[in-house]
């Protein structure tokens, strides 16, 4: 993080999304301000809070994207959760403290994975010992001289060698692997709530009855796997997994509260339909300004989690929100509809890009894809049109568009023939310009 200065961090962000000067700089600082509260030392540490952000603009924009690579840049826990999937405690649906547990359940695989690759050469020094055990057994039944001792450690000196070599990758010997005790417990998953009750039984079974060993026969090739695997979880401490897991989701988690304008009630609350809307917002209310949420990790302190919310707000602002809510959202950006130059941008530049995707996607059958200048203007010129014809989805448009244009060579070449195709503006206008032009094709096809 010492490296990542905001203007770094923006940086980064344009090597994936187009535009959204304002969004990328809001998101650099409130990352950035995470570390400079590392290093505040003393009591001033906890009085500092995230300054948690509400992304404004229609679908289609960048706002997703930018909070994922945002945690994909801190190498921080990240949870992308959709506000109208939450209910009021007493509705039936999820309950608004599963997006903690289930930040702290993604913290928990990225520190294991972390702790992994540390172990990862020990883990496989001793899964290499068992396989020998497996294939060279000591006879215990007698004191082994000295020379015995020496002559058994040249074989499986020599074995090893052989074993590295691959010489028994075929072979087959047996080996005793963990089996877990209660698997049927996940049976809850359905229930509002149900897969953290079906978790928790899960858990205090698993103490009562633990995982039992059981001998199974399998080549080595499959063996190595799942001793490096075991021999990795011994080694890894689990209560320092625990603390150092709970650590990155109380000063690193990231949540993005996507359609957050779906839980507000223009109207300001009443019967009906929307009657849980305020109850989801005030549920939220005490995660979001710092609370202590009980996990299978134990209790998590959600008091520095960034929260990154976003919606379109087309028939609700954020001001419709309930004000203790909107205090805790201090800083607001409001993203830019994409024009065709912005299209022009996505097509070309990003890493990922939509016709670098088509690209790879066609050259894995040995055809080369190439788009002259004035056919991506084309697309872009299309994707604009439509938008502004119709529902504006924006950049989720441009797939549409490119999906009508390619579905035939993506439906034709299939023969692994070395083969140059370029699509040029001509080819793109006699593609889409009659669904273009006809609202009816357009309402299906694009």
């Amino acid at each position: 993080m010492s490296q990542l200065t905001p203007k770094q961090i923006v940086k980064e962000l344009d090597r994936y999304i187009v535009g959204q000067t304002d969004a990328k700089r809001a998101v650099a600082i409130a990352l950035r301000n995470r570390w400079r509260r590392q290093k505040v030392e003393g009591i001033m540490r906890n009085e500092i809070v995230p300054n948690n952000i509400i992304l404004i603009g229609p679908t289609g924009v960048g706002k997703t994207e930018i909070s994922r690579r945002l945690a994909s840049l801190a190498k921080a826990p990240f949870v992308k959760v959709e506000a109208s999937k939450f209910t009021e405690v007493g509705y039936v649906g999820r309950d608004v403290e599963s997006i903690i547990r289930d930040l702290t359940d993604v913290a928990m695989s990225i520190v294991k994975r972390e702790k992994q690759i540390e172990v990862q050469g020990l883990a496989e020094n001793l899964a290499e010992e068992r396989i020998l055990d497996s294939l060279f057994p000591n006879d215990g039944a007698h004191k082994p001289t000295k020379e015995e001792i020496t002559r058994h450690k040249k074989t499986r000196n020599r074995l090893k060698q052989k074993l590295q070599n691959g010489d028994f990758e075929d072979r087959e010997i047996e080996i005793e692997v963990t089996e877990d005790a209660a698997p049927m417990m996940q049976v809850f998953g359905p229930l509002g709530g149900g897969e953290d009750i079906g978790m928790n039984i899960k858990d205090m079974l698993s103490n009562v009855m633990p995982g039992h060993t059981k001998r199974r026969k399998m080549p080595v090739s499959d063996a190595r796997h799942i001793l490096i695997e075991m021999e990795a979880d011994n080694l890894m401490d689990q209560d320092e997994l625990v603390r150092s897991a709970k650590d990155r989701v109380e000063n690193n988690g990231i949540v993005f509260l996507d359609e957050i304008d779906k839980i507000v009630d223009r109207n300001g609350g009443g019967s009906g339909p929307d009657v849980s809307r305020e109850g989801v917002q005030r549920d939220l209310l005490p995660i979001v300004e710092g609370s202590r949420v009980p996990t299978k990790y134990g209790m998590v302190k959600t008091d520095h989690v960034l929260f990154i919310s976003a919606g379109a707000f087309h028939v609700s602002s954020p001001s419709d929100m309930i004000p203790e809510l909107q205090g805790r959202f201090p800083i607001r950006v409001e993203m830019h509809k994409l024009s065709m130059k912005d299209f022009v941008k996505i097509l070309k530049h990003p890493e990922s890009s939509l016709i670098k995707q088509y690209m790879a996607l066609l050259g894995a059958e040995n055809v080369t894809l190439k788009f002259e200048t004035d056919a991506i203007r084309a697309i872009a010129k299309i994707a604009a049109d439509v938008n502004q014809k119709m529902e504006n989805i924006g950049a989720r448009r441009l797939h549409t568009v490119m999906t009508t244009l390619l579905d035939e060579f993506m439906f034709e070449e299939s023969s692994g023939r070395k083969k140059t195709i370029t699509i040029t503006k001509k080819m793109v206008e006699e593609k889409l310009q009659d669904i273009v032009e006809d609202q009816d094709l357009s309402k299906y096809i694009l």
